[in-house]
């Protein structure tokens, strides 16, 4: 077997919260985290734009970064960025055989995620990084990320995901997701529901961390022209006007937002220098694709998002509202561990109708799964299911331009490289 077959082979232990694995794995690797700073970002919604954006911004202040998001897309690869660029297949497979060597002296295999961020922690360490930021897999406290011992944090939006593993209340997963607040250093929250604010301001208090809320004291005006936002944005430190936001939707001025305050704020705290036009550039040079990302399929407008939550299936919902008259026809396609009648609910209000597929992956729903539920959500909206997504995204271009797919990164990567 080889190394990158191991790795992949790990995906069958399935997730595996805790930080004792990951710890004595980086322990076997030599601790690569402890070779350059890192910021962990997390959150239910909007961490990997934040992470994105995060990052711009610290190369565009000319440093040297690393940048660990998950799932990938397409390729593993695109998990591990240096400088923005994933790196190498040769040099993904040289740091799978690095992993799998120090697997061996552990009682017992990593998880794949564990796994996966030893790989990002060891290509950073190689590449000589000045900084890493680092995206949460799932919830915080116990996330393989956790371990790492982060100068600054950020939490984005928290809402109800992954509650098998986070709780069941909303307080529950904040207080999860505050697990990443690391003793007397910085934490950065993003607008946020009293409950969640209150949580995340009790563990900051216990650690001794200097808490922004990143909202406060801010202002933002905002106009959609050609589908994207044009902002002003005016914080405690300066006022970046007529910023042409990057990634599409009003939810990313909140992301923005986060960002823009991190970065204010590690510069405020001499970490690290990042200027204003540095900021700028993170906000308007980003890329983070399957996203409201646009593509084409034959003459026909196509609108991905990997929107895989109620939450992200809301923005995704209020993002085709303003931006459309008419309702319009949605593929998709979810993991059965997802909320998946919470996404339909979402998006019924702009669906014209619901062409359900699935992704190659166990753990997607069937698409006769996913019809049942949009049957039983919305139960006024014609529904389809095709099982193969492209099958799918030729009947709804059928029945309307554009089409929108929806309900999994999975699905989104998938179907992006067979779009123009």
């Amino acid at each position: 077997m080889s190394s990158r077959d191991y790795l992949f082979s790990l995906e069958q232990i399935g997730i595996k919260l805790g930080l004792d694995q990951i710890r004595a794995l980086l322990g076997e690797l030599g601790r690569p985290d402890q070779a350059f700073p890192s910021l962990i970002i997390a959150g239910t919604n909007g961490k990997g734009s934040v992470t994105a954006m995060v990052e711009r911004g610290l190369r565009a202040a000319g440093y040297r970064t690393g940048r660990y998001t998950s799932p990938h897309l397409l390729n593993i690869e695109e998990r591990f960025a240096i400088d923005g660029q994933a790196i190498s297949t040769a040099e993904f497979d040289a740091l799978a055989t690095r992993i799998q060597s120090a697997s061996a002296a552990l009682p017992s295999p990593p998880s794949f995620f564990e796994a996966t961020t030893a790989v990002a922690l060891e290509a950073f360490r190689d590449a000589r990084v000045d900084i890493a930021v680092l995206e949460v897999g799932l919830g915080g406290r116990l996330d393989a990320t956790n371990a790492v011992d982060a100068v600054a944090v950020a939490i984005t939006a928290i809402d109800y995901d992954h509650q098998a593993y986070l709780g069941d209340t909303i307080e529950a997963i904040a207080g999860e997701k505050a697990g990443v607040i690391k003793r007397d250093r910085m934490a950065v929250l993003g607008e946020n529901l009293d409950a969640v604010r209150g949580v995340i301001a009790d563990v900051a208090l216990r650690q001794n961390a200097r808490l922004v809320f990143a909202p406060d004291d801010v202002t933002t005006e905002a106009v959609m022209a050609g589908g994207l936002l044009i902002t002003t944005i005016a914080t405690p430190h300066t006022t970046y006007r007529d910023v042409h936001l990057r990634l599409r939707g009003r939810h990313q001025i909140a992301n923005a937002i986060v960002a823009t305050r991190l970065l204010e704020e590690l510069s405020s705290n001499g970490q690290f220098t990042v200027p204003a036009t540095a900021i700028r550039t993170a906000l308007e040079d980003v890329e983070w694709p399957g996203r409201l990302e646009w593509r084409q399929w034959h003459e026909h407008d196509v609108l991905i998002d990997g929107a895989h939550n109620p939450a992200g299936a809301r923005a995704l919902a209020d993002y085709v509202r303003e931006a459309f008259p008419e309702r319009v026809p949605i593929v998709v396609g979810a993991m059965r561990d997802k909320h998946i009648a919470g996404m339909i609910a979402a998006l019924a209000p702009v669906a014209s109708c619901f062409i359900c597929t699935a992704a190659d992956s166990p753990r997607a729903a069937t698409p006769g799964e996913m019809a049942a539920t949009c049957q039983l959500v919305a139960t006024d909206i014609p529904v389809e299911s095709v099982l193969s997504p492209m099958d799918a995204i030729a009947l709804a271009a059928a029945r309307g331009n554009p089409v929108v797919v929806a309900g999994s990164l999975y699905l989104a990567g998938e179907i992006r490289p067979k779009l123009s």
